[in-house]
């Protein structure tokens, strides 16, 4: 894709809400900017000395600011700039509480973080480590193999990726770790060395990391919870396996079997999942023959030192949790158990992510290194939901969107539903007691979208996706507008009900659309719920690689309706505050847009439903519909009862 090269194209539609407040008059006095400020953009605690500040920042022209009013100019400027933006700017800055114990958080985690491709034969290189530091990632992987001359060598094991030395992933970490935050970074070492080469491991961690590694517990912390990223602040943990101390009396006799299976990593975890599927995948006949039992490694004292409240242990079921792992202890689990337990014991998973830290990785059968949907595990508060950074799309602009919020600090606070309390909160259940949020979007026009470079002409429209716990999930999409990437306008009003709006997600994800049931991507922006402004903002695109699309952006307009508890609103379209101010700009051209719509998703339907019955070109599951987009499966399915005129809705699993 590239950038088109046009100036801003938002002037019709800033303009009209300037004439609205400014009465015909030349300028805006700061009167009638402040009474925009409370009325569009629900900035409730502005005053006059807020709307003169915004004057002095935006006006150039020195007649209006000795007024103390704002000429057109002006507000075009203001409302560009990013105090507009959609993102509140409050939150690029650290501004959450980080004196809670780290279970209390979602930190941003890398899966296979040395790869910069697939896990078969792909390159692993250092460089891999310093993107994911600079993203603000928080948890990396390190997998540790035997390498010549007693130098322990990173790599995915059994496959043809390329191979890297670990004192030198060690001195990348060191010299990155706390570039974009303060906050403690977690070594997760998936460890094959032999017992020598772990004790080279530890020498290198503590030779080069210094003062920065954690070696010992923090003396003003008492015991049963974690520290918080406060207390951590700049110390590097390393999370492995550890040896039990060894009790020297009788009584410890019967406990000596159970010591002893923890002095070996043996590969019960992620390690086994990963090297079973890498396995099988390069069999061949030769290498057939009797099995041989698997290898145990064995912890070497000197690693297992360094392991301090990071200690990994195999997850056997919530009441076994409950009744005997220690707070500082932590398990990992691939995503189709982790899934299992998810949907099956929601509310136990949420109440053991309470106590503990867990971390969720990719299935080992994702040779491509694709992600999972990470927000299914945020549901239940899993602190360490780990992606293949590498890897581009929809779960990694979920990650992206999710920790930008707390100034990209990598530790972001999980919502009181999902922290310890007497309430209890199950995600997948679909009645909750929860007051809930009505959102209302006008997604009003775009501005300079990316054409491609065969300067095909762009037929674009807008998919808002809110992705939380299932009941809350939902997507809808504009019309399409034919041929116009520099100012599409589409005015399309959307609304949506959400429960849980603290664990929500929104996407704005801006299509091409190449055909009757395909489209193509043409950029995105993702960001959590409770960072979206209210009132006229513009939304910046990125491209599928997460950079900035500037000055490419969509123009919209929010508004979030809190009802009292327990009773949901009755929302029409008239109750859009921006209806009777822009929607003239293009009333006949959506008039008969809606009419197109209306008989295309008509005739849509009806087609569906012949193809469905005479033929097998069509999935048809369950009584859903089911079509592919490039990035990921939906399920289309015929809405009843809905009042919106310009959106189709999309419900997914």
């Amino acid at each position: 894709m590239k950038r088109s090269k046009a100036p801003t194209t938002r002037r019709g539609e800033i303009q009209q809400l300037y004439q609205s407040y400014s009465a015909g008059m030349t300028s805006l006095p700061a009167s009638a900017l402040l009474k925009f400020l409370h009325k569009e953009q629900m900035e409730l605690t502005a005053d006059e000395d807020t709307a003169e500040s915004l004057i002095d920042r935006y006006e150039i022209e020195e007649t209006a600011r000795e007024n103390r009013s704002m000429t057109f100019e002006g507000f075009l400027r203001y409302m560009e700039s990013k105090v507009c933006c959609v993102f509140n700017q409050a939150h690029t800055s650290v501004y959450q509480d980080m004196d809670q114990p780290l279970t209390s958080y979602f930190i941003s985690s890398s899966h296979n973080t040395y790869l910069t491709g697939d896990q078969l034969i792909g390159k692993s290189h250092l460089d891999a480590y310093v993107w994911a530091l600079r993203k603000g990632c928080r948890c990396l992987e390190i997998d540790t193999w035997d390498g010549p001359d007693m130098e322990p060598i990173v790599y995915h094991g059994y496959t043809l990726t390329t191979k890297i030395l670990f004192k030198d992933v060690i001195t990348t970490v060191a010299q990155h770790a706390f570039e974009v935050s303060p906050y403690p970074v977690i070594l997760s070492l998936e460890n094959h060395c032999s017992q020598q080469q772990q004790e080279v491991m530890a020498q290198y961690l503590v030779s080069i990391l210094g003062d920065m590694l954690l070696t010992a517990p923090l003396d003003h912390l008492a015991g049963g919870e974690l520290p918080s990223p406060n207390d951590l602040k700049c110390k590097i943990l390393i999370k492995n396996k550890k040896k039990k101390p060894r009790i020297k009396t009788e009584q410890a006799t019967e406990e000596s079997a159970d010591e002893g299976e923890e002095d070996y990593d043996d590969l019960e975890d992620e390690e086994d999942d990963e090297d079973h599927q890498t396995k099988t995948k390069f069999w061949s006949p030769r290498k057939a023959g009797p099995k041989k039992e698997e290898k145990k490694v064995v912890i070497a004292e000197a690693l297992s030192d360094l392991v301090i409240y990071t200690r990994s242990v195999k997850f056997i079921g919530f009441s076994h949790s409950r009744d005997h792992q220690s707070y500082f202890e932590n398990t990992s689990m691939a995503e189709k158990k982790a899934r299992k337990l998810a949907s099956g014991s929601g509310l136990n998973f949420v109440q053991h992510n309470q106590r503990f830290l867990t971390r969720i990785y990719p299935a080992g059968s994702r040779m491509s290194s694709s992600n999972y949907n990470p927000q299914e595990f945020w549901n239940v508060g899993s602190q360490l939901v780990a992606l293949n950074f590498q890897s581009l799309g929809l779960p990694m602009d979920l990650n992206d969107g999710r920790f930008q919020d707390n100034g990209g600090c990598g530790y972001v606070l999980k919502p009181a539903v999902l922290l310890p309390s007497d309430r209890s909160f199950d995600p997948i259940c679909s009645r909750h007691r929860l007051k809930p949020t009505h959102l209302l979007l006008k997604v009003i026009s775009g501005s300079n979208l990316p054409v491609s470079r065969s300067n095909k002409g762009l037929d674009p429209f807008v998919r808002v996706e809110i992705h939380g716990i299932p009941s809350d999930s939902r997507k809808k999409n504009t019309q399409t507008v034919k041929n116009n990437s520099l100012s599409p306008h589409w005015d399309s009003d959307m609304n949506f009900i959400i429960s849980v709006p603290e664990l929500c997600l929104i996407r704005f994800c801006v299509r091409d659309q190449t055909g009757l049931l395909s489209s193509e991507f043409v950029g995105q922006y993702t960001l959590p719920f409770t960072s979206m402004m209210k009132g006229y903002r513009w939304v910046p695109l990125r491209s599928r690689d997460g950079y900035c699309l500037d000055p490419a952006s969509l123009f919209i307009f929010v508004c979030v309706v809190a009802p009292p508890a327990g009773r949901i609103p009755a929302v029409h379209q008239d109750q859009f505050a921006p209806s009777s101010r822009i929607n003239h700009l293009s009333s006949s051209r959506s008039s008969l847009s809606s009419l197109i719509m209306a008989s295309a998703r008509s005739l849509l339907f009806f087609c569906f439903l012949f193809f469905t019955f005479t033929s097998s070109t069509i999935p048809y599951i369950n009584g859903t519909f089911l079509y592919t987009s490039c990035e990921e499966k939906t399920e289309m399915r015929p809405l009843k009862n809905t009042r919106t005129t310009h959106c189709i809705e999309m419900i997914w699993p």
